[in-house]
């Protein structure tokens, strides 16, 4: 049967499925997003009711009632819900930024997002992120636990000197200041090597902890220069950056003369293993404990992209670096980058 197909038929079905598949997204898109401006009506509704005729707890659950009896098909309606609905549209009326972005993702996403951050900033980050990356509702939990927000927002780098202004924005926000690798069985006291092993051994739980937009090339990359062998820990890709990302292990506190190490490394990525096609090498040096002035001082000079980041078995942000966030001003800069 395959041998009567015309010429080009298989590339004529590629398509044809791919263009239903994005038809099949666009209409998610909006179904949701119809949905989104439905539950925001309705909390508008609610909270106007409450403030001329001065509804209380008793009205809003008879109200969910009627709702599930008239349809009864239909989920999203208890009265819990409604208040949230109502919380939901108090909390973006005014804010002409995020009432836009938040109709680009899930009821259940927003509503995470709304009653776990702060602030703004911290909401747009998060709705940000959901938007571009697709995540889930537990992936969106796991980074809200984790305080990605807080980590990638610390991270410390000299990409603002060394990388080109249209990928330094994404660049900054790829690299954390300290990662949790809770999912590796190591004790408190470990050699480079073990922790090398342990990452290799659960390689895609690593993946997801550094980011998401990473894919792995291999471990102990071998670089041959001038005749002599050396090896990269762990080499890997960034999809978006477009750009070779060397890991560098220390199971130790960070010493400056680690910079010079990656820098030789990702000149030698550069001139050997980099496409023409693609962005400079970036570098990240992942180490137990570090001072932030001695890495600031280490990364001042440095030619080369490079962020330094700690890790840590279990998740617990330092209570001391939760007052050393950027100011508004800053973070509204590098979250524009997050198309």
């Amino acid at each position: 049967m395959n041998n009567l197909l015309p010429k080009g038929y298989s590339v004529l079905l590629h398509d044809i499925k791919e263009r239903i598949r994005s038809a099949q997204y666009e209409a998610l898109k909006a179904v949701n997003k119809e949905l989104i401006s439905l539950y925001w009506d309705i909390g508008q509704m609610i909270m106007e009711r409450q403030q001329i005729e001065k509804w209380g707890k008793s009205v809003v659950e008879r109200l969910a009632g009627d709702l599930q009896k008239e349809f009864p098909g239909i989920q999203g309606f208890s009265s819990q819900n409604l208040w949230r609905m109502r919380q939901f549209y108090l909390t973006y009326q005014n804010d002409k930024k995020l009432s836009p972005m938040v109709r680009e993702i899930g009821w259940t996403h927003n509503i995470l997002i709304m009653m776990n951050c702060k602030d703004a900033l911290q909401k747009e980050f998060y709705i940000r992120m959901t938007r571009k990356f697709g995540w889930s509702k537990n992936v969106l939990i796991h980074h809200i636990e984790n305080q990605t927000y807080e980590k990638k927002l610390l991270g410390q780098t000299n990409f603002d000197k060394t990388l080109p202004e249209k990928i330094r924005a994404q660049a900054k926000l790829a690299v954390q200041d300290e990662y949790t690798f809770d999912f590796l069985e190591l004790g408190e006291e470990h050699s480079e090597r073990e922790l090398e092993r342990e990452i290799i051994a659960k390689i895609e739980k690593f993946l997801r902890e550094m980011g998401g937009a990473f894919t792995f090339l291999g471990s102990q990359y071998r670089l041959e220069i001038s005749d002599k062998e050396y090896f990269v820990n762990l080499l890997l890709f960034h999809r978006r950056l477009k750009c070779l990302v060397a890991i560098e292990l220390k199971v130790a506190e960070f010493k400056p003369e680690f910079v010079g190490k990656m820098q030789f490394y990702l000149t030698a990525l550069d001139d050997l293993v980099r496409l023409p096609d693609e962005n400079p090498s970036i570098g990240i040096i992942l180490c137990k404990t570090k001072d932030r002035i001695i890495v600031e001082y280490a990364l001042r000079d440095a030619r080369k992209p490079i962020g330094v980041a700690g890790y840590q078995i279990v998740a617990k942000l330092p209570k001391k670096l939760q007052g050393q966030l950027p100011s508004p001003e800053q973070i509204e800069r590098l979250l524009e980058g997050v198309e």
